[in-house]
């Protein structure tokens, strides 16, 4: 199997500072949908790892994450892609849980899911935190510009493990590296 692990907010979707609340604010990047689309028909299975602490913090609830979800699922499906899973992690960040990235819960459940080793996976992120949780389980991490990717990418040369983590400028640029290097 081949796998492809993106963060959401900021690679996907754009980002708010104020979080994205609903299905009407879940507004997609340029290409992103289209980049899923083309990872999919390249045979990769593409899964996604997402904090979503706007639950915990009671800026949304479950049905709204879950339209947000249907609403990313169904544009892929247009697009002619698919996802093959969601997964999120509902907690706030003094919650202490695993699943929160940096830590790498949420990657171990994906390796559950789907019975495999996520060790030279690629996963996109635009944070530090998406990309040290990757590297955790020995993914490979790709940085997009999009999102909290400008500023993330001066954090790369002063954290061990990240100094030569590629980046790209948005997802649909980093799925042309994943499909020219992985396949």
């Amino acid at each position: 199997m081949k796998l492809v692990i993106l963060d959401r907010d900021g690679v996907i979707n754009q980002d708010s500072d104020a979080y994205v609340k609903s299905a009407d604010e879940w507004i997609p990047i340029d290409g992103s949908i289209e980049a899923i689309a083309k990872l999919y028909k390249a045979g990769f299975t593409v899964v996604v790892a997402t904090n979503q602490s706007g639950l915990a913090r009671g800026l949304f609830d479950l049905d709204d994450l879950e339209a947000m979800h249907d609403k990313l699922t169904q544009l892929v499906i247009d697009a002619g892609g698919e996802l093959g899973a969601i997964f999120y992690c509902p907690h706030g960040p003094d919650d202490n849980c695993n699943c929160r990235k940096p830590k790498a819960g949420l990657i171990d459940a994906i390796e559950a899911e789907f019975d495999v080793s996520a060790s030279s996976v690629p996963l996109v992120g635009d944070s530090l935190r998406d990309l040290e949780a990757g590297l955790q389980k020995g993914c490979d991490p790709l940085l997009v510009l999009t999102g909290k990717g400008e500023k993330t990418l001066p954090k790369l040369a002063e954290t061990e493990g990240l100094e030569q983590t590629p980046h790209f400028a948005d997802l649909a640029q980093a799925a042309d590296h994943i499909i020219e290097r992985y396949s």
